[in-house]
């Protein structure tokens, strides 16, 4: 009895701690001077890798990815990263494709445009079959909306359209990188669906929800209006990854980990933390320096 007593405290004190444990988010694919896929999974410091971006789709037009200096996917060439993706399956990172970005040509024109946009993903990028994948045969775990620009209109749709997808098989994961001013301009409407898993807030370049030197309390209020009003199951708080990968809202090492990651893991719905970028991250080290306090 006292044996099983001692067991159940060790597994309950186990879950406890998993529990307010998070994992790293890193956007990959938009400097060719970065480090190659597997290189970035074998760090074993990510959870996540979004390959950013696909940043053409919608209105009819044929939707077009870009991994910048990576490969060439219009000669068909960036099928070589497809070994890298399952290599970093096999290690247990979840990869996804992230579409839209702050530099490209994006919207949804109508329901059917969504339900179109979703067809093909589905059919170019996760379980579906395509005679020309971008990425090769390597089946996505998702689908990251990074909505920058345009109209905010039928991303829930595409969102719904999707998740009807991902009952054909295995788990598909909805994820989404929202602004920190609330609600997102673009994105409110489809993070209300309640359809994401994850939703990494990008608090940077918007001074007044971000992190500013002496000043942390801008942001908790901002993720405390975030995490008890967004549905989405974990939240992500994202940071630019060196000072030069944003404009403003870089937060030194030691100020993160021992001033606002204490604070923010008292959300239930405490994730961990987004970096942008890759590139950034090789720079500056940051996530090596944060992996065991996140």
């Amino acid at each position: 009895m006292a044996f099983n007593l001692l067991f159940s405290s060790i597994l309950f004190l186990a879950i406890v701690k998993n529990s307010i444990a998070g994992g790293i988010a890193i956007y990959w694919g938009q400097n060719g001077n970065e480090a190659t896929l597997n290189d970035t999974c074998n760090s074993g410091r990510y959870a996540y890798v979004n390959l950013a971006f696909l940043n053409k789709f919608g209105n009819g037009q044929t939707p077009e990815i870009n991994l910048a200096g990576h490969c060439n996917p219009a000669v068909n060439g960036c099928t070589i990263v497809s070994p890298e993706i399952k290599h970093c399956q096999k290690l247990g990172v979840k990869v996804m494709l992230s579409i839209g970005g702050g530099v490209g040509n994006y919207s949804l024109a109508s329901k059917k445009d969504a339900k179109d946009v979703a067809r093909y993903l589905w059919n170019n990028f996760l379980g579906g079959r395509s005679s020309f994948r971008p990425l090769g045969n390597a089946i996505l775990d998702g689908i990251d909306f990074d909505i920058e620009l345009g109209s905010p209109l039928h991303y829930e749709d595409l969102a719904k359209y999707l998740k009807i997808y991902s009952k054909r098989g295995r788990k598909m994961y909805l994820t989404a990188a929202p602004q920190c001013p609330f609600p997102d301009r673009l994105l409110g409407t489809a993070l209300n669906s309640k359809l994401f898993d994850n939703v990494w807030i990008q608090f940077y370049n918007n001074p007044p929800c971000q992190f500013t030197p002496n000043n942390t309390d801008n942001l908790k209020n901002s993720w405390v209006r975030w995490t008890t009003s967004v549905k989405a199951k974990r939240i992500f708080l994202g940071l630019p990854a060196a000072p030069q990968a944003a404009g403003s809202g870089f937060i030194p090492t030691d100020v993160l980990t021992e001033e606002i990651l204490p604070a923010i893991k008292k959300s239930r719905k405490y994730g961990g933390v987004m970096l942008w970028s890759k590139f950034w991250d090789e720079q500056s080290g940051y996530s090596a320096a944060i992996v065991k306090s996140v």
